[in-house]
C-alpha cells in the first residue's frame, strides 16, 4: 500500500482521484485546497488529514516523512496555472507525482520539470486516459495499416456548455487555464497526436473565450476543430433531446465512440503508473505546444475550416 497526498481535493476532478487511489489498493493520507467543500473525502478516506493552508500542509508532509511515514506520490488535480509549482514541490518533497490535464501551460516547463526530476531522482506520472482507452487503440491500430502515403480525413467537435459561473472562474482566464483549447481540448489533441502522428501544420479559424476552432495536419490525417462551451452550438437535435454536451469524432466519416469507460480510465492511468507504464513528461510535449500555438497564433485563413465555424454567430 503507498501513501499519497492529494492537492485539489475541492475540484471536479478529485473524486475520480480518490477512487484511483481507493481501487488500486492505496491510501489518501492527507489532502490539502484553498476551499473546504471536500465532503466527498468521507466516501473514500474519511480518515485522510485536509488542510485549507499550503504551509500546515507542507509541515504535516514534513513532520510525517520525519517519523517515516513518507509520501510516495502527490495527485495534483489543482487549477492549471499551478500544475506546475504542485509538481516540483512533490518532487522535492521526495514524491513521485501524478499530474491532471494540462500538465503545463507553457512547452519551457516541461524541460525545467525534466531538470528537477533529474535532481530529485523523483518522476512525473501524467493522466493522458485517451491513450488508454479500446476504442482509441482500435482506431490507431487501422490507421497504422492504412498505405502510408494516405491521410485520414477527421472532424474532432466537442461542445461541453458551461453556465455563467465559468467565465467568473480562474478557468475563464486565459492567463490560469490557458483558454478553452488548454482546458477542455488539450487531451483531446494529445489523442490526434497519439494516434495520426507528428504534427505538420496548425492553423487557428477561431479564439474566442468561449469557443475555438482551427484546422490541424499531422502525419496520417488532415483535422478540422471545433470546441464550445455555448450550449446553442449543440445540434438542434440533440438539444431536442435535452442533450447539453455534444462529442464527435469522424475519422473518414467513421464515428469513434469512445463516451463508455470514459470515466473509469483515471482507475487505469493509475494502475498504469504503478506498474511503470504510466506516461511522463514527454509524451505531453506535442499537446502543450499544440495549445500554447492555438492560445498565441493569430487568426489563419488557410486548411479547411469546421463546417460548424460558419454556424457561429
Amino acid at each position: 500500500m503507498k501513501n499519497f497526498a492529494l492537492i485539489g481535493a475541492a475540484g471536479y476532478i478529485a473524486p475520480r482521484h480518490m477512487k484511483a487511489i481507493r481501487d488500486t489498493g492505496n491510501d489518501l493520507v492527507a489532502a490539502m485546497d484553498v476551499n473546504d467543500s471536500v465532503g466527498i473525502i468521507d466516501s473514500h478516506f474519511p480518515d485522510a488529514q485536509f488542510f485549507t493552508d499550503f504551509e500546515l500542509f507542507d509541515a504535516h508532509v514534513n513532520a510525517e516523512r520525519r517519523a517515516g511515514r513518507a509520501l510516495d506520490y502527490v495527485s495534483i488535480a489543482s487549477p492549471n496555472f499551478l500544475h506546475a509549482a504542485h509538481m516540483q514541490w512533490a518532487l522535492r518533497t521526495g514524491a513521485d507525482a501524478i499530474c491532471e490535464k494540462p500538465l503545463v501551460l507553457h512547452p519551457g516547463q516541461i524541460d525545467e520539470l525534466k531538470a528537477i526530476e533529474a535532481e530529485t531522482g523523483r518522476k512525473i506520472h501524467t493522466i493522458l486516459q485517451l491513450r488508454l482507452h479500446p476504442a482509441i487503440l482500435a482506431l490507431r491500430d487501422r490507421v497504422a495499416a492504412m498505405p502510408k502515403d494516405r491521410k485520414a480525413e477527421v472532424d474532432l467537435t466537442y461542445i461541453t456548455s458551461r453556465g455563467n459561473w465559468y467565465l467568473k472562474s480562474w478557468k475563464g482566464l486565459t492567463e490560469k487555464s490557458g483558454g478553452i483549447a488548454t482546458n477542455i481540448g488539450v487531451h483531446f489533441f494529445d489523442m490526434l497526436h497519439f494516434v495520426y502522428g507528428a504534427l505538420q501544420e496548425n492553423i487557428v479559424h477561431l479564439n474566442t473565450p468561449t469557443k475555438a476552432a482551427g484546422y490541424l495536419e499531422y502525419e496520417r490525417a488532415r483535422v478540422r476543430w471545433f470546441l464550445s462551451l455555448d450550449v446553442n452550438d449543440v445540434p438542434a437535435e440533440e438539444q431536442a433531446m435535452g442533450k447539453r454536451t455534444f462529442r464527435a469524432v469522424l475519422s473518414d466519416g467513421e464515428s469513434v465512440e469512445f463516451s463508455d469507460g470514459f470515466t473509469d480510465l483515471h482507475t487505469r492511468s493509475y494502475e498504469e503508473v504503478q506498474a511503470g507504464r504510466g506516461f511522463g513528461l514527454e509524451e505531453n510535449r506535442v499537446a502543450i505546444e499544440t495549445v500554447a500555438h492555438i492560445r498565441n497564433a493569430p487568426l489563419g485563413a488557410g486548411g479547411e475550416m469546421h463546417p460548424f465555424v460558419g454556424k457561429v454567430g
